[in-house]
């Protein structure tokens, strides 16, 4: 059984927010449910698998701006500001730190509230070292 992990993360990387979905289940799913958790924000920045005009819509009317790159398979491509775009790494690091934790990486079929709480507990190590480090 895969998971994916979606995430909501603020400017710089550290978590806020997660919901887990089966590995088949389309990103939009994770999407749907973490709208409401959103923070007013300026920006949102997701990768191609975000890519829906509901999404779009939604975070425009919540007062945030889409920074999230058209699928290969739209008819009309979408603008984004690739400069804007590039910061996203920090949401795939934050990623990476809870892999190096192996909370999520090397997990063995787990239930999906038994990874919730490894989730957040490697979240509040990572909100921890985030602080640390500045």
């Amino acid at each position: 059984m895969n998971t994916k992990l979606h995430a909501i993360t603020d400017a710089n990387g550290r978590p806020l927010s997660f919901f887990i979905t089966a590995g088949q289940v389309s990103d939009y799913t994770g999407a749907a449910a973490l709208l409401d958790d959103l923070p007013k924000a300026e920006w949102m920045l997701a990768d191609r698998g975000y890519d829906a005009e509901w999404f779009r819509d939604a975070l425009e009317q919540k007062g945030i701006k889409p920074c999230i790159p058209g699928r290969k398979s739209r008819s009309m491509p979408v603008k984004y500001d690739k400069r804007r775009y590039k910061r996203r790494n920090r949401i795939e690091i934050m990623f990476g730190r809870l892999k190096d934790w192996r909370r999520v990486a090397a997990r063995i079929r787990p239930l999906p509230n038994r990874l919730l709480l490894r989730t957040h507990s490697g979240r509040n190590s990572a909100l921890l070292a985030v602080i640390n480090e500045s």
